[in-house]
């Protein structure tokens, strides 16, 4: 059914609600809250808890008063209530001055503060007593919004969509649905939106997180049962090629690189099909081997491919082969072939890889293209293979006979973990890093440290060297109260010297102008690049020294550790500054845990038992794998729950023939289910 079905849904906002990739009712019933605006009882004062949304119940004492600085108005008042007295500041509101009462009982909704002996609030809602009774118990859903379009637009549309989209098919086993006590899908999906009470919204995204887990634990266990033990189609042989290569290198290859290689070169040799995965760090030299595996590839007269995410990276691997081929005089002939290649230049490149003329193949999603045929492609190497849905790997391994697979991620997962989520593959882990590596400076600090980090990165572009700022979102009005690209390219601006070259990055831009500002950023023609974690498999730039993370604490350690990998790529001192917006000791005690180690798999391990089913929102856990409610280290538990259940499934029946497996048939050949969506970041 489409948007424009709705009512109050016309061709303008159904555009707003393409933004966020919704274009659908039945797309828009699963768009789901990313919280919720809980009320309750006001609090005495100096019973509130510090730095934390509550609501107090006082009348307001003495003068309104409103001051202009900059163009800015300013209205503040004191306000008398059970417990202490409260400072109040509101910014561009001066009509409060003739609407707000004396002597009138009010109730004040905001996030408390404490400023030497004061309490304060800024920007409170006001609520008066019968009208904020009303609201005491409920759950209001809040969605992420895109500028244009509100929260009160998507509530009134998923409110309409709920009634017209049928829910009723029910794909998980009767057997599974009542051993863990299971609402009906139906009911989760209903309660996710406009939840009855906390206790119902967590039974139903229990339901809905087991679901997004069970099916790709289910269609990853399936793979492996097809690809497991498969006859190796194209025995190879160790070749010279490669050992001359790696003498030659001016580096050695740590002892753990050693070992991964030494394991790609018995899979490639053995009698069956290689299905591996190589985790490492960011850093710790995963590339190398991967161009290892493609040249032995070849030098057994095969073809090999390379993927990756972004057309930036894919072009950088291929420059990298490139410089490689002729400093070590090899003998390969790579191609590169990404969307952004022209017309004529593509079809060139068809001819030869189907002709075999090219024998490398480097690029995007453009590599699994019906129109790409392959003379006899071998090996497929995909990079960040997190960016990648199960099909969209399937699909290009499928261009050849049972070809080779080799996986490189650099998410630190838990090696339990790891092995559920990629459980269709062999397992290898890099780690160490290249001695030659100085450890990153990380600090993790609050907002008030802001100006001394601007003065930081003065100093570091005078020198010469580049800057990334992370934001978490992409413009004003997602998350009102979290940093934006948009408005913080704006205000580094206003505050940086007008020498300073700054620049914006997000998932929202067209490919083409992502490219270019990454090239830039590359080429050193921007110095301060403000981005969202899009830059997580962005290109290799040496000269960056200082990764900046504006609200950290809505991020995952593992994400936050990965967004640093980004730094220290040089022979000069990098540093990661951590902006917390919140001053809870837990929360900086989490943080705090990056500074210990540059150990991603410790940080992922740490994460993994802080992490616990109590907090349904607020952290960002992006770089494993995106699933829409699922978070692997929060929702560990249910994560080994969904593998056991998909494992005793598949050992009754394997090919779920079984009358009762039907849904479960019907749900998996659904072509939306486990890709990943990665354009929203």
């Amino acid at each position: 059914m489409k948007l424009t079905d709705l009512k109050g849904v016309g061709e303008k906002t159904a555009g707003l609600f393409e933004k966020l990739h919704i274009t659908t009712a039945e797309q828009l019933v699963h768009y789901y809250p990313r919280d919720y605006e809980q009320f309750s009882e006001p609090v005495a004062l100096d019973c509130a808890e510090e730095e934390s949304l509550v609501a107090v119940s006082g009348q307001i004492m003495g003068n309104i008063a409103t001051r202009h600085v900059c163009g800015l108005s300013i209205t503040t008042f004191k306000s008398v209530c059970i417990g202490g007295e409260l400072y109040l500041t509101y910014f561009n509101m001066p009509y409060l001055k003739n609407s707000l009462k004396q002597h009138i009982t009010y109730i004040f909704r905001g996030i408390l503060h404490r400023k030497g002996n004061r309490y304060v609030m800024e920007q409170a809602k006001i609520y008066h007593p019968e009208e904020y009774g009303n609201l005491v118990g409920k759950m209001l859903p809040i969605y992420s919004t895109t500028k244009g379009l509100s929260n009160h637009t998507i509530v009134k549309a998923v409110q309409q969509a709920m009634a017209r989209v049928d829910l009723s098919f029910e794909y998980l086993p009767i057997e599974i649905m009542e051993k863990e006590g299971f609402c009906s899908v139906d009911y989760a999906v209903r309660q996710m939106h406009f939840p009855t009470d906390k206790s119902e919204l967590i039974k139903a995204r229990k339901r809905l997180v087991f679901d997004e887990f069970f099916l790709f634990i289910l269609m990853l266990r399936r793979m492996r049962d097809t690809n497991q033990e498969l006859e190796n189609h194209y025995p190879m042989i160790e070749v010279a090629e490669t050992e001359r290569m790696i003498e030659a290198l001016p580096y050695r290859l740590t002892s753990a690189q050693q070992k991964v290689w030494c394991e790609i070169q018995s899979d490639l040799t053995s009698r069956h099909t290689m299905n591996r995965l190589i985790q490492g760090d960011v850093g710790s030299g995963k590339t190398i081997l991967a161009f290892l595996a493609l040249i032995m590839c070849v030098a057994n007269g095969y073809q090999g491919a390379l993927m990756a995410p972004t057309e930036v990276l894919a072009a950088q691997h291929y420059e990298t082969l490139i410089k490689m081929k002729e400093k070590y005089h090899l003998s390969i002939h790579p191609v590169l072939l990404t969307g952004s290649v022209s017309s004529k230049v593509r079809k060139d490149i068809y001819k030869r890889i189907e002709d075999g003329t090219a024998d490398i193949i480097i690029g995007t999603h453009a590599l699994i293209q019906d129109k790409v045929l392959y003379h006899n492609l071998a090996l497929v190497i995909t990079d960040e293979q997190h960016r990648f849905g199960v099909r969209q790997r399937e699909s290009l391994a499928q261009k050849g006979n049972t070809v080779h697979v080799l996986v490189m991620s650099a998410t630190p997962i838990p090696r339990t973990l790891a092995i559920i989520l990629y459980g269709d593959l062999h397992i290898s882990v890099l780690d160490e890093l290249p001695a030659n590596r100085l450890p990153i400076k990380n600090c993790v600090v609050n907002t008030s440290y802001r100006e001394t980090a601007y003065r930081f990165i003065e100093k570091e572009v005078s020198a010469g060297r580049q800057i990334y700022i992370i934001c978490p979102m992409v413009e004003e009005g997602e998350m009102g109260d979290l940093e934006n690209v948009n408005s913080y390219t704006a205000k580094l601006k206003q505050i940086l010297p007008p020498t300073i070259r700054i620049a914006s990055l997000h998932g929202r831009m067209k490919p083409a102008d992502k490219n270019r500002i990454m090239e830039e950023f590359g080429a050193h023609r921007i110095d301060v690049l403000v981005s969202t974690t899009v830059i997580e498999v962005g290109i290799n730039v040496p000269n960056a020294t200082v990764m900046m993370v504006e609200n950290a604490e809505r991020f995952g350690l593992a994400q936050l550790h990965q967004l640093r990998g980004r730094v220290g790529r040089g022979r000069e001192q990098s540093y990661c500054i951590f902006v917390s917006s919140s001053d809870k000791p837990e929360t900086m005690k989490r943080l705090k845990i990056l500074n210990e180690s540059n150990d991603g798999f410790y940080i992922a391990s740490q994460d993994l038992k802080l992490r616990g089913p109590g907090d349904l929102f607020g952290i960002r856990q992006s770089g494993d794998l995106h699933f829409v409610l699922g978070d692997i280290f929060q929702d560990a538990a249910l994560l080994q729950c969904a593998s056991d259940w998909a494992d005793h499934i598949l050992l009754e029946d394997s090919d779920l023939l079984h009358p009762e497996h039907a849904g479960l048939r019907v749900i998996l050949e659904q072509p939306a289910i486990n890709e990943v969506d990665f354009r929203t970041i």
